[in-house]
């Protein structure tokens, strides 16, 4: 590709007259400094697309992150879809990777790869690509991808890294039951799934960007706190009054989450856990509770920066 090369002069004062110089300790940390936003911690309820005509309705979190483009988190974001029976909607994010889970409904998404059918608790992932989603009867989706990413960078998909992938709700739920049935699974921090692909050996996650994970929180317990530097985009799959998670960013001397933020699970709800922020599942109901948090953990597993930590009991 020839590319061509302007011999003007570019004029000094016009050079230098966006360049700062800072004082060492006044740029190393810009978030306690407040140039770069905090994440907050913010619900989204089932109310967005209980109801209402065919439409996307985006998590938008731009306004506290101070983007110019919708963001969930500062590389991801996420939307609830809604689509009425018969009808359709379309989606072709700039993005390299976008994750649908069936919330509710049947029907299937037709792209240039060919169609696929879903159902309800189905999850299925693409690379970014148009993509028109009929719905058989009503549908609800969540939805996340990496579009805030591209965004901040300045750059578009010019390839595919992987092909559209279906992970059904019988598999998801076949090798969840597994888990909860091994006989180590009291000895873990969670009970849950990690979703897979095979193209991503190194990460071991859904896609090059994005994490999956489906566990399942058991009546009466509670899950030790721990904490990444990967936004948490949660959603409530199944829960009953009296499930909650605490959120902090320190821990007290035993072990419990300091000034913790409690966020109650709804079912169908979703919820954000900031980078770097402790939490624990509480479940002080009298059944299962279900989560899938979606984060951009792929991408901070390649780059060696998701510094998971767990809290554990002596």
């Amino acid at each position: 590709m020839n590319t061509a090369i302007s011999a003007k002069v570019i004029p000094a004062t016009a050079l230098t007259q966006d360049a700062e110089i800072f004082e060492y300790s006044k740029a190393a940390d810009p978030i306690s400094s407040g140039a770069t936003p905090r994440i907050p911690v913010r619900t989204f309820s089932s109310e967005l697309y209980a109801s209402g005509t065919t439409r996307m309705v985006p998590l938008d979190l731009s306004k506290e992150l101070k983007t110019h483009y919708s963001a969930t988190g500062p590389s991801v974001l996420a939307s609830f879809v809604r689509i009425e029976a018969g009808e359709s909607i379309t989606t072709s994010a700039d993005a390299t990777s976008e994750f649908f889970y069936v919330i509710k409904g049947n029907g299937h998404t037709d792209t240039e790869e060919g169609s696929i059918e879903w159902s309800e608790g189905d999850i299925f992932v693409l690379p970014g690509m148009a993509a028109v989603h009929h719905a058989d009867a009503g549908t609800a989706f969540y939805m996340v991808n990496d579009s805030p990413l591209l965004a901040y960078l300045g750059v578009e998909k010019s390839k595919s890294r992987f092909k559209p992938t279906l992970y059904a709700h019988a598999m998801i739920m076949a090798e969840l039951e597994r888990a909860k049935n091994d006989p180590n699974a009291g000895k873990r921090s969670r009970v849950s799934v990690l979703l897979a692909n095979k193209n991503f050996d190194q990460t071991l996650t859904i896609t090059h960007t994005l994490w999956s994970m489906f566990g399942i929180v058991p009546p009466g317990t509670r899950q030790l706190p721990h904490r990444h530097q990967s936004v948490a985009l949660d959603f409530a799959v199944e829960a009953n009054s009296g499930v909650y998670t605490l959120i902090g960013p320190e821990l007290n001397a035993d072990g419990s989450i300091k000034d913790a933020i409690r966020v109650d699970w709804v079912k169908g709800a979703a919820f954000v856990t900031p980078a770097g922020y402790w939490h624990e599942h509480v479940n002080e109901s009298n059944a299962d509770a279900y989560v899938m948090p979606i984060q951009d953990a792929g991408l901070h597993s390649y780059l060696r920066t998701l510094d998971i930590q767990f809290y554990l009991e002596d």
